[in-house]
């Protein structure tokens, strides 16, 4: 990557997020722009691109690739909403050096003072992966598609992308099959604090939950990131 240091990305525990991407389950998030669209008057507008904005083979290596911003018809600008994460680029799941698998007795990884390196157990990496810097992370997505959308345009099959959970054994009582924090409890099949009838609703809840209350029916534009598990 040149000498950059590689992004690192959160996803929620509270909610199993991070294990979900893990296990396959999520390879899609979405996180709100920095400047929505004021009002319906403002057109969106992209940059314009110029020579030096390429490499030598051609490929467009600014860094507002994939950026997109708001105009109105007086001139003004909202600035530009960059995408965090570009196309192709491998980022680091965060993760505390605990549930990374780190010996708790082995040497911190990032100690504040060089001259007095103590314990991973010690460290304030060890429960807050706030803490823990990108390349002592163990695993990594691949973004394979960045999309601009309002919130509320999510599809169906994007809200189980998203990690939303389809009952596969469905009783004649409920037709409540979706769940955004399900697991499996043994052999009893998954178990969920609430159940919903559709993806999106439990989507909604799920965001609202996640990006504070009010956020679903905000409706602002988002980075829709799709992605793969590396390792």
């Amino acid at each position: 990557m040149g000498g950059m240091i590689m992004k690192k990305i959160m996803f929620n525990d509270e909610f199993r997020l991070t294990q979900a991407v893990l296990d396959g389950r999520k390879t899609m998030t979405r996180r709100i722009c920095k400047y929505d669209r004021p009002d319906e008057s403002w057109d969106i507008v992209f940059p314009v691109f110029e020579s030096k904005d390429y490499d030598s083979k051609g490929n467009l290596i600014s860094p507002l690739l994939g950026a997109f911003g708001w105009k109105n018809k007086d001139g003004d600008f909202t600035g530009w909403n960059n995408p965090l994460y570009k196309f192709c680029e491998v980022v680091a799941i965060a993760q505390n050096y605990r549930d990374s698998g780190y010996s708790p007795d082995s040497l911190d990884r990032h100690p504040k003072d060089l001259s007095v390196r103590g314990l991973m157990k010690d460290s304030a990496g060890w429960n807050n992966k706030m803490f823990v810097k990108s390349y002592a992370c163990k695993h990594h997505i691949k973004i394979t598609n960045v999309k601009i959308e309002r919130l509320q345009d999510i599809s169906d099959e994007d809200c189980l992308k998203e990690g939303i959970v389809k009952q596969e054994v469905i009783s004649d009582e409920s037709p409540l099959i979706y769940a955004y924090d399900a697991f499996l409890n043994g052999e009893s099949g998954y178990f969920a604090s609430q159940w919903f009838k559709s993806p999106k609703e439990a989507f909604a809840v799920l965001i609202d939950k996640v990006s504070g209350k009010g956020t679903w029916e905000s409706n602002p534009f988002v980075f829709a990131y799709e992605f793969v598990l590396v390792d």
